[in-house]
């Protein structure tokens, strides 16, 4: 609140079971997250400046495949925060 900015925790949705990211290659992380998740309200997603907040990141695939969807869904920007940052396979 005392950035000014709104909290919409459920902006993207997960529309498909995905296999365990753990332990596979980049690549097959790539292709197992692809087209995992979908925006149910484009309305809060058009022409804004999204931060997409995140526990771990490994890969980057799960962020790079829902950045990329909020930009398909007419998101200006994404950024990404996360936590922490585990070695790449």
């Amino acid at each position: 609140r005392s950035l000014g900015v709104a909290l919409h925790a459920r902006l993207a949705c997960r529309v498909r079971e995905t296999a365990a990211q753990s332990g596979v290659t980049p690549e097959r992380r790539r292709h197992n997250i692809a087209g995992a998740f979908a925006i149910p309200d484009m309305a809060l997603v058009q022409g804004r400046h999204i931060g997409v907040v995140d526990d771990v990141m490994t890969s980057g695939a799960t962020l790079n495949e829902l950045a990329a969807t909020l930009k398909r869904h007419g998101a200006a920007q994404v950024s990404n925060l996360v936590f922490a940052r585990t070695p790449p396979h």
